[in-house]
């Protein structure tokens, strides 16, 4: 019975070791928590900038409301990326739109003056955040002689891409200031004891 009695206390001692070195390596050797540098050390202030950024604690956000029985759904309206884009190129008629999949592909689009030349974009979204990687574009030429069967099909030069995609980018970034600027609540002390 002697013999069992520190085998046990060994087991315990090493399941609690490697318990503790999967911990610290799984935070990468540092504990949580926020830099001290960075955030103020007024309780005060933190919430009160938390409160202002959204970031505050209710229960009807952490337990869910129970009066709705639906689901949490994103709609393409509320990305900005997607609403820019869709308003860049909407003189042009779309041959295929998929949120979800993240593309928007255009029909083939001709000037009046030049039936015989026509072109094509493609828009793929790599990312929902507003910068100039999130998009990969690319724009088709057609050229065709006599008809449409005899026709000839390249990428067009990267200037057309670069300015299409700083158009969208610029009023992606427009819509995401105007949704900050409406969506902003000012902090407001409710009897908290906050100043």
């Amino acid at each position: 019975m002697n013999t069992k009695l520190p085998t046990n206390i060994f087991f315990k001692n090493l399941c609690f070791v490697l318990f503790i070195s999967i911990f610290l390596t799984a935070c990468n050797g540092k504990l949580p928590g926020a830099d001290a540098r960075k955030v103020s050390a007024d309780p005060k202030e933190r919430v009160k900038k938390n409160l202002e950024e959204g970031r505050g604690f209710t229960l009807n956000k952490t337990l869910g409301d129970m009066t709705n029985k639906g689901g949490n759904f994103d709609f393409a309206s509320s990305n900005e990326l997607w609403r820019a884009s869709l308003d860049v190129i909407d003189f042009m008629p779309l041959s295929s739109v998929n949120y979800s999949g993240g593309i928007i592909i255009t029909d083939w689009y001709y000037d009046e003056k030049n039936p015989s030349e026509s072109i094509k974009i493609s828009i793929r979204f790599l990312t929902n955040e507003i910068r100039s990687d999130a998009l990969d574009i690319r724009i088709f030429n057609r050229v065709c002689i006599d008809s449409l069967i005899n026709c000839k099909i390249t990428n067009t030069d990267k200037l057309l891409v670069k300015e299409i995609k700083k158009q969208i980018l610029k009023r992606a970034a427009t819509y995401e200031n105007d949704k900050k600027e409406k969506n902003f609540k000012p902090y407001k002390n409710k009897g908290l004891g906050i100043e």
